[in-house]
């Protein structure tokens, strides 16, 4: 399994069951704020904002709630001091990490990932050390038991998807982030259920971990992904089924 699918699943896995509403809530408000601060707040003439309030009405929050975040990006209210930043660095065994951040205070932001990193095993990088890595581009994923690959192929790339992989009960579609919205558009109209989707940073090629080092690596993306600062975390690791199973059964 990829690296960075597997840590989507697991991500998207662990947040169900922590029910995570709030924290949830408090990043997609963060990035309506962004795109609203960046592209103005009518989401007609503002892609991002677009995608960002779609997002965040799919995890169920408040119109009311929404409205401020976009108030607070345009300045109509305070708390839009937003700013975007990338940090990079590595994990054990030489583990590959991204996090996309939004944050309003990029010194208190940084020595706390830098901990994490740390903490972990691992060093915090700088700009461009592992970038190369990885491409950007849009993820979907979508339940294989509700569609059959040949017509899922066909109706994303005919949206401008790239690729389209099967990785044991799911389906992963993946494109560049100009087609995002179109294919995430094509892939609602055609009633399938996706499971979850995100723009982000996909490896190029991955490292295997054994289970001792797997375990390291997950404690560190687990608390990257925790941080209220971070929007998303991608890594190149591949843990072998076997090894998977095994960091399971503790």
């Amino acid at each position: 399994m990829a690296g960075h699918s597997h840590w989507a699943n697991i991500s998207h896995k662990k947040a169900l069951v922590d029910n995570k509403r709030g924290k949830l809530w408090s990043k997609l408000s963060k990035a309506v704020i962004v795109a609203a601060k960046l592209g103005g707040g009518d989401p007609d003439a503002n892609p991002r904002l677009r995608l960002a309030v779609s997002d965040a009405k799919a995890a169920r929050m408040p119109k009311d709630t929404i409205e401020r975040a976009i108030k607070k990006g345009t300045g109509e209210l305070d708390g839009g001091n937003m700013e975007e930043v990338v940090y990079e660095g590595y994990g054990p065994n030489g583990v590959a990490v991204m996090c996309d951040i939004l944050t309003d205070n990029r010194n208190r932001t940084a020595p706390e990932i830098r901990k994490a990193f740390e903490i972990a095993g691992g060093s915090l990088g700088s700009t461009g050390c592992v970038a190369w890595m990885f491409d950007r581009k849009g993820l979907f994923m979508i339940g294989a038991a509700g569609t059959g690959e040949d017509a899922l192929m066909e109706l994303a790339l005919e949206a401008g998807a790239d690729d389209v992989r099967h990785e044991g009960d799911q389906f992963e579609v993946t494109c560049d982030p100009s087609a995002y919205s179109t294919v995430g558009d094509a892939l609602e109209a055609a009633g399938l259920a996706v499971e979850m989707k995100q723009i982000t940073n996909i490896p190029k090629s991955t490292v295997d971990l054994d289970a001792e080092t797997a375990r390291k690596v997950l404690k560190l993306m687990e608390s990257l992904d925790d941080h209220d600062d971070v929007q998303s975390v991608s890594a190149n690791f591949n843990i072998p089924d076997e090894t998977m199973a095994e960091i399971e059964q503790g």
